[in-house]
């Protein structure tokens, strides 16, 4: 199947899952033309020099953070939003770093990842059946404004610019720089043992800021703020994905899932393939809406529309991996869209559930290691945990998050391979009183099923608000530091923070 000539359109030629029923396919054309003519969102350069690092995380030389919403909205594009998720990124990246010793490639769910998938075509509100909410590029939430509309596909692209052009300007004017982290108070956190393992973490990061600074690694130009014509050092600013990591251009780009098959193939361009170096010049083909895709759990059949498509981008791909995805399977579909095997290409997300990592994930590692494939693990600890509360809210539990997320680390190093990275659905928004949203169980402000209704906020699913997210850094960081160490001893903040007995 692979050896097959592939074109941005030879998708069509399979069949469709999460396929979109537009009415008027005449109007479709004309936006779907009308975008293919419309500059790139990303370029190949930037694509490459993704492709670049991911291979150092699959040589275990870096650590991938993949992390934001579910879904985006495009009432979510603002100033404030874009900021803080920002910020909380660039924050969690910075606690990983202290504890792993290793660089951080920093992709994000934003500015594209406004389609979702869902098991059902219809559903029932107020018992009238309507078309499900497929997300604000197809359809609208309000259940009179579910007839899919083109037009919410150029929407799409302007939303998508503008969020790229804000987070590239926000990255090249000193938000990044580590002389001004984000705000760490840890009032938050209830029990006096875990504030105070927090506390020696972050007392730790900002000594070695300090230290940076007093022996002159920030000296010069490099110390004066950005907008006084100050220049844009190693502590200055980073790399930053989006997915629709070093310390150098700044580079504002995005990440997503790959399910709009329609608008990935209009926004799919032939270029030189850079960097390349062979004469004649390579051609390529590059999905210039985002740096980094991803193929959901509903939509990778092996002679489905989305593998074809897929195995033909340059781009780096994601593939999520959860409990129904059999060994031999895993490895005919790496077969597919890496035939060549080369380095940088694939990241797989795993995505079991807590209950079930236990029995499938070594099973996939032997697989992947038998086979040859170069691919770097990513575990998404949210996806196969998600429940509905007693009073009727979709969440999560913030100890399962982190029980999988843990077995995942543990799992790993008893078959002789290791993490590359983890992929999470947070968010840093607060309110206009300064809290948090209030979606997932848990964590070390200890949230409740009765607080749940307080500020929830999402659309899709449930969320890891802004401490959460940092319990989560410090938990992982923690772990780095205690590997490079070689204590080997319990993980005092993994118990506090009420994770269940790992899985060895």
């Amino acid at each position: 199947m692979a050896d097959l000539k592939w074109y941005p359109s030879s998708w069509k030629s399979r069949s469709a899952a999460q396929i979109v029923d537009y009415p008027d396919q005449q109007h479709l054309e004309r936006v779907l033309t009308k975008i293919n003519a419309l500059p790139p969102l990303v370029t190949p350069a930037e694509i490459e020099r993704l492709r670049f690092q991911l291979a150092a995380v699959q040589r275990n030389e870096a650590f991938l953070l993949h992390a934001g919403d579910c879904a985006e909205s495009f009432d979510a594009c603002t100033q404030q939003n874009i900021s803080e998720k920002i910020g909380l990124i660039l924050s969690f990246s910075l606690i990983l770093i202290w504890g792993g010793r290793l660089p951080v490639v920093r992709i994000g769910r934003i500015a594209g990842q406004y389609a979702k998938p869902r098991s059902s075509r219809t559903e029932t509100i107020d018992n009238r059946e309507v078309l499900s909410f497929r997300g604000d590029n197809v359809n609208g939430l309000d259940p009179n404004d579910r007839t899919p509309d083109p037009e919410r596909l150029l929407s799409a692209y302007f939303h998508s610019a503008a969020t790229l052009n804000y987070v590239r300007g926000l990255l090249t004017s000193g938000f990044a720089s580590l002389h001004h982290p984000r705000d760490w108070s840890l009032s938050h956190v209830r029990s006096p043992a875990l504030r105070s393992e927090f506390e020696k973490i972050t007392q730790g990061l900002s000594d070695a800021l300090d230290f940076s600074h007093t022996i002159g690694a920030d000296s010069g130009r490099e110390s004066v703020p950005f907008d006084r014509g100050g220049g844009r050092g190693v502590l200055g600013e980073v790399d930053f994905y989006t997915s629709v990591a070093d310390q150098v251009n700044g580079i504002g780009n995005c990440s997503h899932e790959g399910l709009m098959l329609d608008w990935e193939q209009a926004m799919t361009r032939e270029v030189d393939i850079t960097g390349s170096g062979s004469s004649p010049k390579e051609r390529g083909f590059y999905n210039t809406s985002a740096h980094f895709l991803w193929i959901g759990d509903r939509t990778r059949q092996l002679d489905g529309a989305h593998i074809e498509y897929f195995r033909g981008i340059r781009n780096p791909i994601g593939i999520k991996v959860g409990p129904s995805l059999e060994n031999e399977e895993l490895i005919r579909l790496l077969q597919i869209v890496n035939p060549n095997k080369e380095i940088g290409r694939v990241t797989l997300i795993t995505r079991y559930g807590a209950g079930k990592i236990g029995n499938h994930l070594a099973g996939h590692i032997e697989a992947v290691k038998r086979s040859q494939h170069p691919v770097a693990w990513v575990c998404d600890p949210m996806h196969g945990n998600t429940l509905t509360s007693s009073s009727g809210f979709k969440t999560r539990n913030f100890g399962t998050v982190i029980s999988e997320l843990t077995s995942c680390i543990s799992i790993h190093a008893a078959c002789g391979s290791r993490l590359g990275g983890v992929s999470l659905e947070f968010t840093g928004e607060l309110n206009n009183e300064g809290f948090s949203v209030t979606e997932c169980l848990g964590g070390s402000m200890e949230l409740s099923e009765e607080q749940l209704g307080l500020r929830y906020q999402s659309f899709c699913d449930p969320r890891l608000n802004f401490e959460q997210s940092l319990d989560v850094a410090f938990l992982i960081s923690n772990y780095f530091k205690e590997e490079r160490l070689g204590d080997k001893g319990e993980n005092g903040i993994y118990a506090a923070l009420g994770g269940r007995k790992i899985v060895s």
